[in-house]
């Protein structure tokens, strides 16, 4: 019984050999994997540095532009026809048609001076310069009577002289009536605003049957509000008893359509 023993444990001790074979045969097949693993991302590493390299180098077509992939058996792309660049810059431009509008609005103003001189001399007609274009006060004396909005017939032929000079420019045109702060109340005129509105539109209508285009023309009443003078001498009302023809040198802009307001979240 003593033999058998023996040698059944001398066989127990040789049976490691098999697993060990097992061991080396699967770290063999993982280093496999592993190599072949490796030779593909390496492969994929090339490509992408590849790439990146052109990138940076900027071998592009021409200049400044894209890189550009040629495909083996592609046919060449055509050169791109060049864009020719207005040099001139937009303020240049911009300039250049706010000295032509200038020069225009210092003829309009040498002509109407030239026409209105009896009456500049006498201090009845004012041409003054704005930054907006040329402005021409004339005081009431001349145009109409006291609390009345109806031409006089010696006024008529002067302002049928401005209409001739504006009608052959192309500048709108806003007609301002104002009143000193003496209150007015009769059927036609409740207050000082239809008196100096009424005023307006009358030179407007005026300034349109001598050819100045209705879509040029505005007529404004302001009544006492933007006196010229102090309202408590004689003179100083005479003063504020006007009409303001405006040239306005300034072309009304395109509107642009407001779709969100500032701090309100649009829905």
């Amino acid at each position: 019984m003593a033999r058998k023993r023996r040698e059944e444990e001398h066989e127990n001790h040789e049976r490691w050999l098999v697993s060990y074979a097992d061991f080396i045969t699967l770290l063999f097949a993982f280093f496999v994997v592993m190599y072949a693993v490796s030779s593909v991302n390496e492969g994929k590493y090339k490509v992408l540095s590849n790439s990146l390299n052109n990138a940076f180098s900027n071998k592009t077509g021409e200049p400044g532009g894209q890189p550009i992939t040629v495909m083996p058996g592609a046919l060449p792309m055509p050169p791109r026809p060049a864009v020719k660049v207005d040099r001139v810059p937009e303020t240049a431009k911009n300039e250049a048609k706010k000295v032509e509008q200038r020069q225009k609005m210092k003829n309009v103003a040498g002509s109407i001076m030239e026409a209105l001189q009896p009456l500049v001399a006498a201090g009845k007609v004012r041409l003054l310069e704005t930054s907006r274009g040329v402005t021409i006060e004339i005081n009431d004396s001349v145009l109409f009577s006291a609390g009345q909005a109806r031409l006089q017939p010696a006024s008529i032929s002067a302002m049928g002289v401005i209409a001739q000079v504006l009608a052959s420019t192309d500048f709108p045109i806003t007609i301002e009536g104002h009143t000193d702060n003496i209150p007015i109340s009769t059927p036609q005129f409740p207050s000082n605003w239809e008196l100096s509105a009424m005023r307006a539109t009358t030179v407007l209508r005026l300034f349109n049957d001598g050819g100045v285009g209705a879509e040029r023309l505005t007529a404004i009443g302001y009544g006492e509000t933007r006196p010229l003078e102090t309202n408590t001498t004689p003179e100083g009302r005479a003063r504020n008893r006007r009409v303001s023809v405006m040239i306005d040198s300034n072309r009304p802009e395109e509107p642009t359509e407001i779709n969100e307001v500032p701090g309100v979240p649009s829905r």
